[in-house]
């Protein structure tokens, strides 16, 4: 069964995705297939307006997550090694399931909010890509190009189709901490359908929107004078 919302078409085995965002179609996009950890060369690879179908391990991270690696005085106190790593902007909804766990959907936050923490986590913790939806501060987005690090956007409103790119809940950070939309998931991941919309070459699909949105505005209120 096919599943479009948001201008994206999903295929079950989401073997590929096709993106069409705000009327804006990059014919020269390139499909990519990525596995993680990443490394300086695999996100330089990656421009705004390709697509990605990620598949390794990634971990969700909300504003707890960020609040918590922004305050915290050395690398070490963290449970995992976030170098190379993807941090997902989730509150997944997972169940449980005997000595495991199942995640039932898993859409992506708003990344705006962790704006203020981005540039410290990349140069600090090494994450070299965050997924989420609508993007970034200019800022923020910024520190990706001067750091080595890409954005990447998942479909919002589609959290359970996006779960089924999860193959398995490997383990779970700041359970009790955090609370367990807040928490630190470590997922692993196949095929899971993404799109380059911020990438470490100063390009940013958000801002570019908005700059194209804002003229055809003014535009349009200016042929009604």
């Amino acid at each position: 069964m096919n599943l479009i919302a948001y201008g994206i078409v999903f295929k079950a085995p989401q073997a590929r995705c096709l993106w069409y965002i705000i009327g804006i179609h990059r014919e020269a996009s390139v499909n990519h297939n990525i596995k993680t950890p990443l490394g300086l060369k695999d996100v330089n690879k990656l421009r705004s307006g390709d697509t990605v179908l990620l598949s390794g391990i990634i971990y969700t991270g909300r504003d707890a997550l960020h609040k918590f690696l922004f305050e915290a005085k050395a690398s070490a106190r963290l449970p995992v090694d976030l170098k190379g790593s993807v941090v997902y902007h989730c509150g997944p909804i997972v169940v449980k399931e005997g000595d495991g766990w199942r995640v039932a959907a898993a859409g992506p936050t708003t990344s705006y909010r962790t704006s203020p923490y981005i540039s410290d986590i990349v140069r600090r913790y090494g994450v070299k890509a965050f997924i989420g939806k609508g993007g970034l501060s200019a800022e923020a987005s910024e520190s990706l190009s001067k750091y080595g690090a890409v954005y990447l956007s998942a479909a919002g409103g589609c959290a359970q189709v996006l779960a089924e790119s999860i193959v398995k809940v490997l383990d779970v950070y700041y359970y009790k901490e955090f609370g367990p939309p807040e928490a630190v998931w470590k997922l692993e991941v196949k095929d899971f359908p993404l799109l380059v919309t911020i990438d470490t070459h100063g390009k940013d699909m958000h801002r570019e929107v908005s700059s194209l949105s804002a003229s055809k505005v003014a535009k349009a209120i200016k042929s009604r004078e």
